[in-house]
């Protein structure tokens, strides 16, 4: 193979692409984008996209709206789509219809793989919070379930790995699902022999992110079941898991023909790490380190109130007195390990629990975090969302992943496709 050629679907401000550039800019071809956010009117981040990458293939528009025969056909589709409710029931238009509208987004992804048909992609990249596995809490695993089950009727063998990727090095503690789906009788899908020297030693993700070798860790107590094929989309839906008892699915996993393996892996990284005072602006980058990063005195006991532990009485509505507890967090937060994860809501000079805030190293003031030094948690290129405010780009960040993430895993396809 010369090149792969790439669409990327909910491309926020390019993690994907970013990621896969790295691993071979000339072998993966983004031919393709979309980045719509529905609930704002300027579109931030398909702007920063366009910015950074150009208008050519790029549509800012509800990715509901776009028709199949309008995204050109394509080898690879890449994307991180949000985790909401993918619970599937039947209507009278159609035998696989949605409770409710949140889960629209992954049904969107089904829509153009099926559509695409001959035509549909031989790699999916996709990505989504580690929760997803487990989602929703009162029939653990259905929604993960739909997603396997689906992938495989429409032709795929899949595994999935939540990732944390300061296991592996990387600056921030960001765990997340990563999911790899290959199209049948394609190279790495019969590259597959035996599933759980797959998870363990031979797959991409077991490649990329080595784990500690079953034979020395631990019993190898796998959880292998089948769907049942007889049934469709709706009925798993409703019956899986129903009474919510097990945990159908591990941190990681392989799908083949509607048998799933599914084991519990311990990270194995030997190598250099990043933390977070590595990351920290210095010299000509603290030029961006304005009077609104630091911590004002008399904001500082609300910042200490609001990461402090906390053991309170409260009152319901109705007069019931309850206790609130909360733990304490680490403040300011340690240099010397990576950071906390970065969350949407990191902008901005409002005290708050979730923000990080560091001493700087370089005059001892309390500040938080400049939205150069987010991006480099995320492993993004230095300013690749300038142009947008500070507070925006902070939750441009908090909604990306870990560019190394993407790297890690392009390098290993690449390797793999370019041998055939």
């Amino acid at each position: 193979m010369e090149k792969i050629n790439v669409i990327e679907l909910f491309a926020g401000v390019g993690g994907f692409r970013i990621g896969l550039d790295r691993a071979n800019s000339k072998f993966f071809k983004t031919i393709w984008s979309n980045q719509f956010e529905p609930s704002t009117k300027i579109q931030h981040a398909s702007r920063t996209y366009v910015a950074r990458f150009g208008e050519e293939g790029h549509v800012n528009e509800d990715i509901a709206k776009v028709l199949t025969k309008d995204i050109p056909d394509h080898d690879m589709l890449v994307g991180g789509f949000p985790c909401q409710d993918y619970s599937v029931a039947r209507t009278l238009s159609q035998a696989a219809g949605l409770e409710g509208k949140k889960g629209v987004l992954w049904w969107e992804i089904h829509r153009i793989i099926k559509e695409k048909g001959n035509n549909s992609p031989n790699i999916l990249f996709l990505e989504n919070v580690d929760r997803l596995i487990l989602s929703p809490a009162k029939q653990r695993g259905r929604d993960f379930a739909i997603i396997l089950q689906s992938l495989s009727d429409l032709g795929y063998i899949v595994e999935w790995r939540i990732i944390n990727a300061a296991d592996y090095g990387m600056p921030q503690r960001r765990r997340r699902t990563y999911i790899l789906a290959y199209k049948k009788n394609t190279v790495i899908a019969n590259s597959i022999q035996d599933p759980t020297e797959w998870i363990f030693h031979d797959g991409i993700f077991a490649t990329a992110f080595p784990v500690k070798d079953y034979d020395c860790t631990f019993p190898l107590y796998p959880t292998h079941l089948k769907l049942n094929k007889d049934k469709d989309l709706a009925d798993l839906s409703s019956e899986f898991n129903k009474s919510n008892k097990a945990k159908p699915f591990e941190n990681c996993g392989l799908m083949i023909e509607g048998e799933y393996y599914t084991y519990k892996t311990i990270p194995n990284y030997i190598g250099n790490s990043t933390v977070l005072g590595d990351i920290i602006a210095k010299g000509e980058d603290r030029k961006y380190l304005t009077d609104d990063f630091y911590i004002n005195k008399e904001d500082l006991p609300k910042w200490e109130y609001l990461k402090g532990a906390k053991h309170e009485e409260r009152k319901t509505r109705d007069g019931r007195i309850f206790y609130y507890n909360e733990g304490g967090m680490t403040f300011p937060d340690a240099l010397d390990k990576p950071s906390r994860t970065i969350i949407t809501s990191e902008g901005g000079k409002t005290p708050s629990r979730f923000k990080h805030v560091i001493k700087d190293p370089i005059n001892g003031r309390l500040r938080r975090l400049i939205p150069l030094e987010l991006e480099r948690l995320n492993m993004f290129p230095d300013n690749h969302t300038i142009g947008e405010n500070d507070t925006k780009r902070a939750f441009f960040m908090g909604n990306a992943l870990v560019c190394g993430i993407i790297t890690k895993v392009g390098i290993e396809l690449y390797n793999r496709l370019k041998e055939k």
